[in-house]
């Protein structure tokens, strides 16, 4: 697979990196549950197929549990990164989420984090949300950057959208950003080239926008999009939908690492195939770009 240099942080990272929340279990939200044997048996496959980089979250149920369970023996073979600000109540039949600016549960996040995932380091620890301004008032950069200093966590990142990008870029401590972005949904693509411009690494979230209209789970917003600029008429021969978003999400020249969720076999199979076949051509990204816009 496709490796990137993730912005100046040094680390090497799949084109195609696996975003865990699917693995989070029962009693969370949602109707998919993934059992522990297809939890084990799924993980393995991520890193058989060449992705070496991993997201997740404390707030995630169970999935940093299942990371450290059953790829922890393979921590050298991917990057972890995982999130902060994280308070959550599990109740008997879901998982109660917020995210609290409060140094106490960041230092809880990353103790509890250590544990669950079996390793004495975070490769990327990212903010979970968060605005500029309450992070820094929080004292919380200046605690994460004391992290970093001990080697607890050897980057640091945020994961956050519009309105408060802008704030957060030009704070200039962070090493990463995780943004959402897709040719359904491509509102951030000009703020992911502007956080590219200083030389931060990009992860998009998002980037398959969970499948368009052959999702199992429907979006009907992104769905409508797809239907407004009359997307089918430009599939190529033989491309599944999915694929066709995909790639366009790959193409952005400031996509360092796009995050898939999926706990699918085959639909992992289908998006490392389409991310090896490459960058849309630059006529047919340009026609997706304009039919979306004008259809907005």
């Amino acid at each position: 697979m496709k490796m990137n240099s993730l912005g100046s942080t040094g680390m090497q990272v799949s084109q195609l990196g696996y975003g865990s929340m699917g693995l989070r279990g029962p009693r969370t939200w949602g109707v998919r549950v993934v059992s522990e044997a297809d939890a084990d048996s799924f993980l393995n496959r991520v890193l058989d197929v060449g992705i070496n980089f991993i997201d997740t979250a404390p707030d995630y149920g169970m999935s940093e549990q299942r990371i450290g369970d059953y790829i922890g023996h393979r921590r050298h073979e991917f990057y972890l990164a995982t999130k902060c600000g994280c308070a959550y109540v599990q109740h008997e039949d879901h998982l109660e989420i917020a995210h609290v600016w409060q140094a106490d549960v960041v230092r809880r996040n990353i103790e509890t984090s250590l544990q669950r995932l079996r390793t004495d380091y975070i490769d990327l620890l990212q903010f979970h949300g968060g605005d500029a301004e309450s992070l820094r008032q929080a004292g919380l950069i200046d605690l994460l950057q004391q992290y970093r200093e001990q080697g607890t966590i050897r980057h640091l990142g945020i994961s956050s959208s519009l309105p408060n990008l802008p704030a957060l870029i030009e704070l200039d401590v962070f090493e990463t950003f995780q943004i959402p972005y897709s040719c359904l949904a491509p509102e951030h693509g000009e703020w992911i080239t502007r956080a590219a411009a200083n030389g931060v690494g990009i992860i998009i979230r998002g980037g398959v926008a969970q499948g368009g209209p052959d999702a199992e789970i429907q979006r009907p917003q992104l769905n409508d999009v797809w239907t407004r600029a009359n997307l089918d008429e430009l599939l190529p021969a033989g491309m599944k939908r999915a694929e066709l978003i995909l790639r366009y999400t790959l193409t952005h020249p400031n996509c360092d690492t796009v995050i898939v969720g999926t706990c699918n076999p085959d639909h992992l199979a289908q998006n490392v195939a389409a991310a090896e076949r490459g960058p849309l051509s630059a006529e047919l990204y340009t026609e997706i770009t304009a039919r979306v816009k004008n259809c907005s």
